[in-house]
């Protein structure tokens, strides 16, 4: 499912125009953003919790040439931990 496939079913399910909740979503995916760029993170009890890892430089090997070794910068990245509630309901 993508982007606009969970507006569609969103609007549908709550019975509101495409737009509004087009808004709502891109509203929540900044706040995301914005929170994971301070460092914090955003809980969603149940559903999972979503905060940004670092990653540390490291030597890495370049694929096309494994005797040739690569620096692989630092990089902050997002991470996802599924909830309880989540998890359960893929279980049954």
């Amino acid at each position: 499912m993508n982007k606009p496939d969970i507006i569609s079913n969103l609007a549908e399910k709550l019975a509101v125009e495409k737009t509004a909740v087009e808004r709502v979503l891109s509203a929540f995916e900044e706040l995301v953003i914005e929170t994971l760029k301070k460092g914090e993170e955003i809980s969603l009890t149940g559903f999972g919790t979503f905060s940004a890892k670092h990653r540390s430089a490291r030597m890495g090997v370049n694929p096309q040439n494994p005797s040739v070794k690569i620096e692989i910068k630092a990089v902050t990245v997002p991470k996802f931990k599924a909830g309880k509630t989540l998890k359960d309901s893929l279980k049954k």
